[in-house]
C-alpha cells in the first residue's frame, strides 16, 4: 500500500499498514548491512529476552547514527513519511531483534511509553530480513494508537501486564492474549522488501518463529514536525542520547542535533 491517499486513510484509521515490496534488492542489502553492524557492535541496550540466548535485541546504540547514515539516506522511507505527514522527517533510533528456534512470544505492548515523545507524526518501520508466516508475525490491535497510552510491560515472566513504571498514572496494560476476541487484531505474512509501518502507540505483540524458524528484524523509528517531548514516570528505554532529558521540558519540540533530518 504505497498509494498516498490509501496509506493516509489506513494510517489515520488503523495506525498500521503493510507496504508490500517497498524496498528494492539494493535497499534490502542496505538494511541487512545495518542489522549486521548492530549485531556485531553490541551497544548498552543489548538484552536477551527472558534469558533465552536464541532471542535477543539491541537498540539505540549511539554509534549507529554514523553507521546507518548512508542506508537511511538511500531508503524510500523518509520521503514516504514526508508525503504521509506533509512535513519534515527526522530519524530517531534503531532496534534489532533476533529470534531463532524459539517459541518466545513478545508480550503485547505499546512503544510510546518507553520513549519521551508524543505526537501523531511518529512511526516505526518493521523490516524482516527473513520470510515470516502469518502465524509467526508481529500482530497489531487496529486503531489502538488513538489511546489510551498504557504503562509499558516489564516483560516479567508469567505476568505480561506487569508495569514497567512503578509510579505515575499510566493505566495498566490489558491482557490481550487472554481474550483475543475483544480486540481487532491484524498481522501480515511478509517477504524481504515488505515494510510494516505503525504508530508506536499501536498495541502489538507476538512474533514467535517456532522451533524451526528464524526471524531477523530491523526496526527504524522516525518523527515529524508535531513531535513533542513527553516526560515519563521514570527513566525511558530509548533513545540513548546524552543530554536529551536535560535540555527538554514537557511540550517542547522534540529535537536534538544527533537526530538527522532526512526529508
Amino acid at each position: 500500500m504505497t498509494d498516498p491517499a490509501a496509506l493516509r486513510e489506513a494510517w489515520g484509521r488503523d495506525g498500521v499498514a503493510c507496504l508490500r515490496g517497498l524496498l528494492s534488492p539494493e535497499q534490502i542489502a542496505d538494511a541487512t548491512a545495518a542489522y549486521e553492524w548492530t549485531r556485531d557492535n553490541r551497544g548498552p541496550g543489548f538484552t536477551t529476552m527472558g534469558g533465552d540466548e536464541r532471542s535477543w535485541q539491541d537498540l539505540s546504540n549511539p554509534a549507529s547514527y554514523a553507521a546507518y547514515d548512508g542506508m537511511l539516506r538511500r531508503s524510500p522511507i523518509a520521503p514516504l513519511l514526508a508525503r504521509l505527514w506533509g512535513g519534515s522527517v527526522w530519524y530517531m533510533y534503531e532496534q534489532i531483534f533476533h529470534k531463532e528456534a524459539t517459541d518466545n512470544f513478545t508480550p503485547w505492548h505499546q512503544d510510546t511509553p518507553y520513549m519521551p515523545v508524543a505526537g501523531a507524526h511518529h512511526a516505526v518501520c518493521w523490516i524482516s530480513l527473513d520470510p515470516v508466516s502469518r502465524e509467526a508475525t508481529l500482530e497489531y490491535c487496529l486503531g489502538s494508537h488513538k489511546g489510551p497510552v498504557y504503562n509499558g510491560t516489564s516483560f516479567k515472566p508469567g505476568d505480561p501486564t506487569d508495569p514497567f513504571y512503578k509510579a505515575g498514572d499510566l493505566p495498566r496494560l490489558p491482557d490481550i492474549e487472554a481474550d483475543r476476541s475483544r480486540w481487532p487484531i491484524q498481522g501480515w505474512a511478509t517477504e524481504p522488501g515488505d515494510v510494516v509501518l505503525f504508530h508506536p502507540s499501536v498495541l502489538h505483540g507476538g512474533g514467535a518463529p517456532g522451533p524451526q524458524g528464524r526471524r531477523r528484524t530491523l526496526t527504524l523509528r522516525f518523527f515529524g514536525e508535531d513531535a513533542t517531548y513527553q516526560a515519563r514516570p521514570g527513566r525511558t528505554a530509548a533513545p540513548n542520547v546524552p543530554g536529551l532529558h536535560d535540555n527538554l521540558r514537557d511540550g517542547d519540540p522534540f529535537r536534538h542535533p544527533v537526530f538527522p533530518k532526512l526529508a
